[in-house]
């Protein structure tokens, strides 16, 4: 039989015969929907989810929606488009997943320090972490938590007794708060516990510098004793150089005899407060006020050991006054 004519196209079925291997090929191809689908549907990972919860389908999706065709992808997962959509909506944005994760810090913290930090502590403890945080958003998260620091009602009981005939030192200190270095100005003060076993006073020394307590004394009594003992603590744990300006109240305590020849005995300049103004020791009285804030009036002591064990923690891992003491003092504090 004589061949095709050149420039005449053959039958269909001649051109399919022509070219026996066509259709296999054809078949084994499939259609280029077909093609897309048997890749997805068989790739090493999509397989295994044709079988998970919708759920799961979902998120393979978002997984691999820059790999393949989103239709594809959810013609082979048998979910719809709408469906798909609907759940990406539903998923937490960049911001609000930010927010969760900085409100369970909060959380965390606030629990840890025991319901004892506000927002301006919390905020430090954040920042220390890498967010970049403002002390306001702190506050309005907690407002949102209904987390807020526990402060009790205060009962105020009178430690300063300056009705005596004892020598009154000057006010050298004159309220300059502002010390270069540590062990050049120490105050000291005395404050009320609150314990169901019975009064408890606590005696502090601090360094005006670090802000620091030097040396504190817990006891059933607020005699000459009290003080002294928190001095001589001081003395030991820091032996500071003669001419220590050492600035009190003027409390029947502080200007006793035996005080003042601690004082001499140290090396150390007395100088006292003028009488009620409370401004001149606001370092000392702005700790003791704190301490009590922040952990008596939330803890109600029972016994005077848990009095005791309880301010001893506070004391020595938390002595800073202020949001920005604190800083300082977490920034330094080993770990």
């Amino acid at each position: 039989m004589a061949g095709p004519v050149p420039g005449i196209r053959a039958r269909a079925g001649e051109q399919r015969r022509a070219d026996p291997g066509a259709e296999s090929r054809a078949q084994s191809e499939g259609t280029p929907d077909q093609r897309d689908g048997g890749r997805i549907g068989h790739c090493k990972k999509g397989g295994a989810h044709l079988q998970q919860s919708t759920e799961m389908k979902f998120q393979f999706i978002e997984d691999s929606r820059f790999e393949f065709p989103l239709e594809k992808l959810c013609k082979v997962m048998q979910v719809s488009r709408s469906g798909f959509y609907k759940w990406s909506q539903a998923l937490p944005s960049a911001q609000a997943q930010s927010k969760a994760d900085i409100q369970e810090r909060i959380r965390f913290h606030f629990h840890d320090a025991q319901r004892r930090y506000g927002a301006p502590k919390l905020t430090v403890l954040l920042r220390r972490e890498g967010y970049a945080i403002s002390e306001r958003t702190v506050s309005l998260y907690m407002a949102e938590m209904k987390l807020r620091a526990c402060v009790s009602s205060r009962f105020r009981v009178r430690t300063t007794d300056s009705d005596h005939d004892h020598p009154i030192a000057p006010n050298l200190l004159n309220q300059q708060f502002d010390v270069e270095k540590p062990n050049q100005v120490w105050v000291a003060d005395i404050t009320y516990i609150p314990c169901r076993e019975g009064r408890l006073y606590l005696a502090s020394v601090m360094d005006l510098c670090t802000r620091e307590i030097v040396g504190w004394t817990l006891a059933g009594h607020m005699k000459t004793g009290l003080v002294l003992d928190a001095l001589e603590k001081a003395y030991a744990s820091k032996k500071p150089p003669a001419g220590l300006l050492h600035h009190s109240d003027r409390g029947s305590q502080y200007a006793s005899e035996a005080y003042r020849s601690g004082l001499e005995q140290y090396g150390m300049t007395a100088s006292m407060s003028r009488r009620g103004n409370c401004y001149d020791n606001a370092s000392m009285e702005s700790f003791h006020s704190i301490l009590k804030k922040e952990l008596v009036y939330c803890t109600r002591f029972l016994t005077r050991k848990q009095a005791s064990q309880d301010i001893y923690r506070y004391i020595e891992f938390n002595s800073f006054t202020t949001a920005s003491e604190f800083t300082v003092r977490w920034a330094t504090c080993p770990r």
